[in-house]
C-alpha cells in the first residue's frame, strides 16, 4: 500500500496491516496500539528535526519489524544536523514518557501503558547497536576523532558486547518463565541486523 505526502513516498507493508487485524481478533489491539504510537512518535521526532533542518526523506517504508527512511542527503549534511536528527527520535520518546508518568502520578492511570511503551522504545533505540539510533550516534561521535573504518569497528564491538548479555539474559528469562521469549527475540533480531547490515553506516 503506497501513498505520497509532499515529496515523500510512504509504503506500508500488507503484513503490518494483517498483524493489526490479527491483534484485533486476539484482543490485544490496545497493547499493539500503545507500541505503534510510541514507534510513530519516535519516527515523527526524526522527521520533525529533519524538516526543521530543511530536509525530507524521499521514501518511508513501514514494515512489520522496522521503519526505514530513504535519506539520500544524509552524507551531504553537516555532522551536527545528523546528530540532531538521530537524537530527536529517542528524545521525543523520553519526553512522552516523562509527561505520561507525571500524569500517572496525578492519578490518571490510563496513561501508564503509553508512558511504558515510550520508555521501552526510547531505551531500545538508545542501545549502542549499529542498526539503532544509539549506534549511529556513537559512530558519528567517534568519527570526529577516528577514521570511518576504526569508528565502524568500534561500534561493531559495542554491538556484540551489547547483544550477547541480552541474549544470555533472554535465555534465563525464557527458562524461568517457560514462555517469555521477547528479550531473546530482540537479541536475535539485533544479531541479524549486524550480520546483514549492508551499507548501514554513513
Amino acid at each position: 500500500m503506497k501513498l505520497s505526502i509532499r515529496k515523500t513516498e510512504i509504503e506500508i507493508s500488507y503484513t503490518l496491516v494483517c498483524l493489526t487485524a490479527l491483534s484485533m481478533l486476539l484482543g490485544i489491539f490496545q497493547g499493539f496500539l500503545w507500541c505503534a504510537s510510541a514507534i510513530a512518535l519516535h519516527e515523527g521526532g526524526h522527521l520533525l528535526m529533519m524538516a526543521r533542518c530543511g530536509y525530507f526523506p524521499k521514501r518511508i517504508k513501514i514494515t512489520l519489524f522496522a521503519i526505514d527512511m530513504i535519506d539520500s542527503e544524509r552524507q551531504q549534511r553537516r555532522t551536527r544536523e545528523n546528530l540532531l536528527i538521530i537524537f530527536f527520535g529517542p528524545f521525543v520518546n523520553f519526553i512522552c514518557f516523562l509527561g505520561g508518568y507525571l500524569l500517572y502520578l496525578k492519578g490518571i492511570e490510563c496513561v501508564l501503558p503509553f508512558a511504558a511503551a515510550n520508555l521501552s522504545v526510547g531505551l531500545f533505540n538508545s542501545l549502542p547497536v549499529m542498526s539503532l539510533d544509539g549506534g549511529q550516534l556513537l559512530y558519528l561521535l567517534l568519527c570526529r576523532g577516528l577514521s570511518r573504518e576504526r569508528a565502524e569497528k568500534a561500534v561493531d564491538v559495542c554491538t556484540f558486547l551489547c547483544i550477547f548479555p541480552l541474549a544470555a539474559l533472554g535465555f534465563l528469562v525464557l527458562l524461568r518463565s517457560k514462555n517469555n521469549f521477547s528479550l531473546l527475540f530482540v537479541s536475535v533480531y539485533l544479531l541479524f541486523s549486524l550480520l546483514f547490515k549492508g551499507n548501514r553506516y554513513y
